[in-house]
């Protein structure tokens, strides 16, 4: 199966209703931190990737190695509960 993914372009574009292809494994947004000179991005794995930790990223890292996966656009939702949080796919 083979799904369409185009490289981020800039890190500005970045959106939590979005779903990234990074190094094989999908994640989806969560937030940056506030530091004008080293800005750190953060991304989960969706449920059932081979990842299971959250991910940090430089500007840099997520250039070259952050896909977009338009595909999967607003296809992930989140189901909060009182222990967890559960996230789908479909």
């Amino acid at each position: 199966m083979m799904i369409d993914k185009e490289l981020v372009g800039c890190v500005t574009l970045l959106s939590k209703s979005k779903t990234y292809s990074i190094d094989g494994a999908l994640y989806r947004y969560l937030y940056s931190n506030d530091s004008i000179r080293h800005t750190q991005y953060y991304f989960r794995p969706l449920p059932r990737q081979s990842k299971s930790a959250d991910l940090k990223l430089n500007r840099d890292k997520v250039l070259r190695r952050c896909y977009e996966v338009p595909s999967l656009y607003k296809q992930h939702t989140a189901e909060i509960t009182k222990n967890s949080i559960q996230l789908s796919l479909f």
